[in-house]
């Protein structure tokens, strides 16, 4: 089989989200299928180059613009270049199967099956949470249009799917719901040595419960500021908050809050934390909270739990149906139920060791390699 995909957002160099996703996936494509040919595409307007992903089973393509308003003028208005013909061109063989694995702006034919995966349509569900800037670029996707042209979607969890049969009135058979992966990483972060590298690296306070994501207001970071103000208030609680992630949009409200805190002493900023560092962070916390309005699947709680670190989570959007019953759930919107759930299991050692225990058999469920092989069944019953 000849795979072509849509390999552009590898062009980020921090891996996350989206593009930590397309990562993992298609290295488990080479590991389970090594006999398949994949070629994968990419452009820039800077030089930058596509991981190395030491296979022989794949080779890539690049197609270069002048700069990035041409490429959007060329495809939107002329549906040109298409990409499966690009690859072709390459390989001087048919494309059996194009994966696109995020939304972007693209142009294909109808020689070859195509299948686009959607994490989650948040920006069309609040708007608000995102700025002029982002939202101008998912109004002018017109992603109704572009996923009709598709042979199927898959969503990365029921929530997604749901989304996606309301929100674009798309025909559930169309739809293929294939959850995500985790890395076996997180399972294996107990190393001391390392953990003392990590604390020492970021200067953590001894006790703490930590918050990892994007910096955006769709991840609720104020109201956990707010539900730990509440607890340090009423002297009940000796954790510090450290918050790690990359500022994204609207972000500035955050700090905003944070520099009008009585409790400044208490709240650590971490930044982007790397890959790397990232499963030796989580083991460090004494709990892990993620009081999201909004997932379409929702990694960090996940890979908290493979660390054994109990969650607090939301109870909205995907949370409770990837979590389950792995983590306390609760309205985002109540500030002092988050606080009330964070307390309880912060403090209560019975109960810390019960969800550690659920959280641990909650995210042996997930990998990566699993979630290759359904979608390899997939093209393989779309040929």
């Amino acid at each position: 089989m000849r795979v072509g995909i849509d390999a552009r957002v590898l062009m980020d160099k921090r891996y996350s989200g989206v593009s930590g996703y397309a990562y993992n996936l298609i290295k488990n494509f080479f590991k389970v299928r090594p006999e398949y040919k994949y070629i994968l595409f990419y452009n820039f307007f800077k030089k930058r180059s596509l991981p190395d992903f030491k296979s022989n089973c794949y080779q890539n393509v690049i197609q270069r613009y002048p700069n990035k308003l041409l490429n959007y003028v060329l495809i939107k208005n002329f549906s040109w270049p298409k990409i499966d013909r690009i690859l072709e061109k390459k390989i001087n063989a048919p494309l059996d199967i194009f994966w696109a694995p995020h939304i972007n702006f693209i142009s294909l034919s109808r020689k070859c099956k195509s299948v686009i995966t959607i994490h989650d349509l948040s920006f069309l569900r609040f708007p608000e949470f995102f700025s002029k800037r982002k939202n101008f670029w998912h109004r002018s996707l017109n992603i109704q249009k572009m996923i009709k042209n598709f042979d199927i979607v898959v969503a990365i969890s029921e929530n997604t799917k749901r989304d996606i049969i309301e929100l674009l009135n798309i025909s559930p058979t169309k739809i293929k719901v294939i959850y995500s992966g985790l890395d076996d990483k997180y399972f294996f972060a107990n190393n001391q040595q390392e953990k003392n590298k990590i604390k020492n690296k970021y200067k953590l306070p001894d006790k703490f419960i930590l918050f990892l994501g994007n910096l955006e207001p769709r991840k609720n970071i104020i109201s956990l500021i707010k539900a730990c103000e509440y607890l340090w208030k009423n002297k009940q609680f000796n954790f510090s908050l450290v918050i790690a992630g990359a500022p994204a949009w609207k972000y500035k409200n955050i700090f905003k809050i944070y520099k009008k805190s009585f409790y400044q002493d208490k709240i650590k900023f971490l930044g982007y934390v790397s890959e790397r560092d990232k499963p030796f962070l989580y083991n460090l916390a004494n709990l892990f909270v993620f009081p999201s309005f909004y997932e379409g699947f929702g990694f960090p709680p996940l890979e908290a739990m493979a660390c054994g670190t109990p969650v607090v989570a939301s109870a909205y959007a995907s949370l409770p149906e990837i979590l389950n019953k792995a983590a306390i759930l609760v309205d985002p919107h109540n500030i002092k139920d988050l606080a009330q759930a964070i307390f309880i299991l912060g403090t209560n050692q019975c109960l810390r060791q019960e969800f550690v225990k659920r959280g641990l058999k909650q995210a042996k469920k997930y990998s990566w390699e699993k979630t290759a092989k359904e979608y390899l069944e997939l093209w393989e019953n779309l040929r």
